[in-house]
């Protein structure tokens, strides 16, 4: 009797020992899709090689375009996160004042017409004190081209005289209060060595494809954060707005360096004029490195698909080592109580950050 009790508990645990499994190892299998789409619903910086990221939104889409293989490109892409091809859209001649150095595009929709504003120069390699500041007109409203040339941009501070142009880069347009604008990084005079000090000036534009006022200048590196190092710079300005604020969020200290980082200029009032140097109040650094990501800086600001969230497209140092091997970033960033930006802290390669709102939705929900 005992051994058959025995036997019969045996059975019987081992019944439900083989029901269990049973039951847990389809559920498992069931819930393995699901596991994929959370997964899917995360990404790690660095999101790709490059320098000096430029992204914008029109109609659902994201473009940015770089300098790459002797020329400028251009993708197209639903996905903040994925920026898409890089095609080549347009390669410089091979003479005159852009054949050369092709540096930190900017793509950029008005009238109709993309424009690619960069800098270039007439000489190949170092020193760099050959760069100027150009844009290129799209023929049609498709961006990866053609383009036409429409030469270069007037950067210096007699517009009577277009041959006073004065070395310049990462020159950015926006437009306020119906008004357009160019502001870029430049030398106060032209000069036979590159280790010259940058500063960022502004001058209204008539068109997008013409600066129709001398120069002003807006910010020099003179705050203890921004200088102290092998070159004082202020570089790559860009605009960023919120209600009836506006800021220029730029780059400062060496761009080889890890200590690069950003700083911001405040318009408090978007009614007052930015060409008026007091207007702009200077504070930071607002962005700066870690002990794991260096050497942050030349940004540029985009929505997430769904226009609820405010992302910053930046690159890094992939190393302490002076140079520019460098890699691109994206990061979510908000809003202080006094309207302006808070960019918190680089976060780590690796770290797994929830996808930007809106970002692929239609994507996982038909898997």
């Amino acid at each position: 009797m005992d051994i058959r009790k025995t036997l019969l508990v045996t059975l019987l645990y081992g019944a439900l020992l083989a029901g269990c499994t049973t039951s847990t190892v389809a559920p498992e299998k069931k819930h393995d899709k699901t596991r994929q789409l959370a997964a899917d619903a995360y990404f790690t910086n660095p999101i790709a090689d490059g320098a000096d990221p430029w992204v914008i939104k029109k109609d659902g889409f994201y473009y940015s375009c770089g300098s790459s293989r002797g020329g400028i490109y251009v993708s197209k892409s639903d996905r903040l996160t994925n920026l898409g091809e890089r095609v080549i859209a347009w390669r410089p001649p091979a003479t005159g004042w852009n054949q050369s150095n092709i540096w930190a595009p900017e793509i950029h929709f008005m009238n109709g017409h993309w424009y690619i504003y960069y800098a270039a120069a007439k000489q190949p390699g170092s020193p760099f004190i050959h760069q100027r500041s150009g844009v290129l007109e799209s023929v049609s409203e498709d961006p990866f081209g053609p383009y036409e040339d429409k030469g270069l941009l007037y950067t210096g501070d007699n517009i009577q005289d277009p041959a006073s142009v004065k070395w310049a880069i990462d020159l950015s347009p926006f437009r306020m209060n119906g008004q357009l604008y160019a502001v870029w990084s430049g030398w106060e005079e032209n000069a036979d060595t590159d280790k010259t000090k940058q500063h960022l000036y502004i001058a209204r534009m008539s068109n997008p494809y013409t600066i129709s006022s001398n120069r002003v200048k807006i910010s020099s590196p003179t705050e203890e954060w921004e200088t102290g190092g092998e070159l004082d710079l202020n570089e790559g300005p860009e605009l960023l707005r919120k209600k009836e604020k506006a800021f220029i969020i730029y780059s400062c200290r060496e761009s080889w360096l890890k200590e690069y980082r950003l700083a911001q200029l405040t318009l408090a009032d978007t009614t007052l004029n930015p060409l008026e140097p007091t207007n702009w109040k200077k504070s930071g650094p607002v962005f700066q490195s870690t002990d794991q990501v260096f050497g942050v800086g030349h940004c540029s600001f985009t929505k997430s698909p769904d226009n609820t969230e405010d992302w910053i497209y930046y690159h890094s140092k992939k190393s302490t080592t002076p140079g520019w091997q460098r890699e691109i970033r994206l990061q979510r960033f908000t809003w202080h109580k006094d309207g302006s930006p808070d960019f918190g802290k680089p976060l780590s390669s690796g770290v797994p950050l929830k996808l930007p709102s809106g970002e692929r939705v239609a994507e996982l929900m038909t898997r």
